[in-house]
């Protein structure tokens, strides 16, 4: 099973440079996400995960952790290196940090 860490963690991560995968739908995305994240719903990631980096640490955030665990599950499967945050985006923006409202990236 991936590891799981805390909203705080993840913003301490974004702030050396993570790369984070929210794999909420896309209306959901839409809605407000944490800034700089690459988006990919989790039902398409089993088609598209190639195009994740390889070679280092991915963060997975969801609405609020079930998806992300789902998702880093699958991606430590394919080798990669992959952590869920927990809380997930709910957590994030009850947390007060910023959200970006952009369309999906």
């Amino acid at each position: 099973m991936a590891e799981e860490i805390t909203v705080s963690d993840l913003a301490l991560e974004l702030e050396a440079g993570a790369w984070v995968l929210d794999v909420r739908e896309d209306h959901e995305f839409e809605d407000g996400h944490v800034p700089q994240v690459h988006h990919m719903p989790l039902g398409v990631v089993p088609d598209r995960y190639l195009e994740i980096p390889q070679g280092e640490k991915i963060f997975v955030i969801c609405k609020s952790g079930r998806r992300s665990q789902v998702a880093a599950d699958f991606l430590e499967g394919k080798g990669f290196t992959a952590v869920s945050v927990e809380g997930g985006t709910d957590g994030w923006i009850a947390s007060g940090r910023e959200v970006s409202f952009a369309e999906s990236l």
